[in-house]
């Protein structure tokens, strides 16, 4: 009789469906955490009855580490599964996005909103980032990469960020590694500056390396780049929407309407195509582009062509005109 009872009560201390209700159970496992420790508290929460018992199992299974993280059992696991689950740390992940093209304050913003992030002091604004990064603040602009991040509840802001960080200094070295010839960058921070202004200049993929193609061949020659996003970045808060003449004279470091070479800093997250790109401009002698109201652009060799481009494109623009490929193109 005692060893069918014994049997009965491993039976359902271990292989019995645990009282976890219609959602199943979502719980926390702190970082430091022992697997003892979280048997106690779940028996604390009126899941687990034979602590003890499971810990038994566990040690016999080999299955006594855990990982930290949050878990969701389902309805209908066992101990035994509720153990294999903390032993291979399948916990729940979440799911960040920093868009190509976004600013750095606004990766920051949203790298802090994110669900089940951790925010810090130490990167709750673009200065305190850049300290944190071994930036200055006036250079932290384009240094995190534009990616989908996955990451783990409890994950702090500062974690991210650096990740990020690391992941834009990888990519700007392996694309520098396989840049081509006759390029006018002085290091691989010049070539991330001139991604940004890429990034900015068009959301077609075929054209990046058209748009890199007229830069660069505008640098080697002297000329002045003439690129509207960095006007707009230049302004900043001043910026309502509207680029005006004015504007285009206004003189701020960063337009290139005025100042001759490259902005001081990027303008913008460039991702990788855009990185590789500036680094592999498509040749040939194109030295002006224009919006052609459906998101992409007519590239133009003279000044004469380009005037005549400007005229067909941009003073009679249509009714539908915009600036960036519609939605699916």
């Amino acid at each position: 009789m005692l060893v069918v009872a014994s049997l009965w009560i491993l039976q359902v201390a271990l292989a019995a469906p645990l009282p976890l209700g219609e959602k199943g159970l979502r719980f926390q496992v702190e970082k430091g955490s022992s697997l003892s420790g979280t048997l106690r508290k779940l028996e604390g929460n009126g899941v687990i009855h034979w602590p003890r018992l499971v810990l038994a199992y566990a040690y016999w299974e080999g299955k006594t580490e855990i990982h930290s993280g949050e878990y969701l059992i389902p309805r209908g696991s066992t101990a035994m599964d509720l153990i294999g689950r903390l032993n291979r740390g399948e916990v729940t992940t979440y799911r960040l996005t920093l868009v190509e093209g976004w600013t750095f304050r606004q990766a920051l913003q949203k790298i802090r909103s994110g669900q089940r992030v951790v925010k810090s002091e130490a990167a709750s604004s673009v200065r305190a980032a850049a300290r944190l990064l071994g930036l200055e603040e006036g250079s932290v602009e384009g240094w995190i990469f534009p990616d989908t991040y996955v990451y783990r509840s409890g994950t702090t802001d500062i974690e991210l960020l650096r990740q990020a960080h690391e992941r834009m200094r990888r990519v700007l070295e392996e694309e520098w590694q396989a840049k081509g010839e006759g390029l006018p960058y002085a290091s691989s921070y010049e070539a991330l500056i001139m991604a940004s202004l890429i990034e900015k200049e068009t959301g077609q993929p075929s054209e990046r390396s058209e748009i890199a193609g007229v830069f660069v061949r505008r640098l080697n020659k002297g000329m002045r780049l003439q690129t509207d996003p960095t006007v707009i970045y230049g302004l900043g808060e001043d910026y309502d929407g509207n680029l005006t003449r004015a504007h285009l004279r206004a003189s701020t470091p960063y337009n290139t309407y005025v100042i001759n070479g490259l902005p001081p800093t990027p303008i913008a997250l460039p991702g990788r195509a855009a990185i590789r790109a500036a680094l592999n401009p498509k040749p040939g002698k194109s030295l002006y582009f224009v919006g052609k109201g459906d998101g992409s652009h007519h590239f133009s060799a003279t000044l004469t062509e380009h005037n005549r481009a400007v005229r067909e494109y941009q003073l009679k623009r249509r009714a539908d005109y915009r600036s960036s490929p519609a939605e699916g193109n």
